[in-house]
């Protein structure tokens, strides 16, 4: 018989209620995993167990992201999801089988995090203050969500789950709930409180109008609490009336960070607003800070061309 996918549904399940990973984490493994035993399923013919999967096999499976001409990352992605699947079943199934951290990781190609240019941020600001200058619900509440997301390095999940208990202007910092379900409180800027101040007053009648969600920051017209997936639409319509092209919502995230490198913060401290477990992963933001300045000089020193 196949992989047995209760053992799947298991792990999955230990990933959300013991280890706190997000909704996003857990689609990614999903689908890394279903990936593999739709693979193992060809491979072997049908007739496999985790116990019985070999080097062949997780070689094989590793292969077909190059086929695909899909990149290294999705393949590293893809092992770590599998490393991480086995050691569950060795602690908690006693199904001990070492081929997926034998293996050996894809080497990925090393990529700065994209950020918005100095201009493109002030154009993007311009067009959400321009648009909220009429009043529109949505337009203030997309002012809002900007100056947000900007002030405070928020990533998308975590802006679509802000609260209104969260947020406390009286000190100017909202309290955020990353990943992992661990709790950071961040600074809010004044252009952002001022943003949310005006929201509030408007997301109010809205809330009282529709018998709305009396919880969630952010609300849509009728009352409900914004999607992810409608805040990332939202954010770049903005991108768009600004004529920024090719960003993502994330990019608002990287340009917090490397504006704040490029002011000279601390690293830590960084780390801390960012809401990063480790110091390695808020170093990126250096190399980011660095090419920047190369980028400056190349293009201002008469002789650096």
């Amino acid at each position: 018989m196949s992989g047995d996918l209760t053992l799947l549904a298991g792990f999955l399940d230990h990933l959300a209620k013991e280890r706190g990973q997000s909704p996003h984490t857990l689609k990614a493994y999903q689908r890394d995993l279903a990936g593999f035993v739709a693979f193992a399923d060809d491979f072997y013919g049908g007739d496999w167990t985790w116990a019985s999967v070999d080097r062949l096999g997780v070689r094989g499976f590793l292969g077909e992201f190059e086929r695909r001409k899909l990149t290294r990352r999705s393949a590293a992605r893809a092992l770590s999801a599998l490393r991480s699947f086995y050691r569950f079943l060795a602690v908690h199934h006693g199904i001990s089988n070492g081929v997926a951290r034998a293996a050996r990781v894809p080497k990925i190609e090393k990529r700065l995090p994209t950020h918005l240019r100095r201009d493109q941020t002030e154009a993007v600001f311009e067009t959400a203050i321009e648009r909220a200058g009429s009043g529109d619900f949505a337009a203030l509440r997309d002012h809002a969500m900007i100056e947000l997301f900007y002030s405070s390095g928020l990533r998308l999940s975590e802006l679509a789950q802000a609260d209104v208990a969260d947020l406390d202007l009286l000190s100017n910092q909202i309290r955020v709930r990353g990943k992992g379900r661990k709790e950071r409180i961040v600074p809010v800027g004044r252009k952002a409180e001022q943003a949310l101040r005006v929201y509030l007053d408007a997301r109010e009648q809205v809330a009282n109008a529709t018998r709305g969600d009396r919880r969630a920051l952010f609300l849509s017209a009728r009352g409900r609490r914004l999607s992810a997936r409608t805040v990332q639409r939202r954010i770049h319509g903005l991108y768009r009336g600004a004529g920024v092209e090719g960003q993502r919502v994330h990019s608002l995230r990287h340009t917090f960070a490397t504006d704040l490198m490029d002011a000279g913060a601390d690293l830590r401290a960084v780390q801390e607003l960012l809401g990063h477990a480790s110091l390695s992963t808020t170093q990126i933001y250096t190399h980011t800070s660095v090419q920047r300045l190369k980028d400056v000089y190349r293009q201002a020193h008469p002789r650096a061309g």
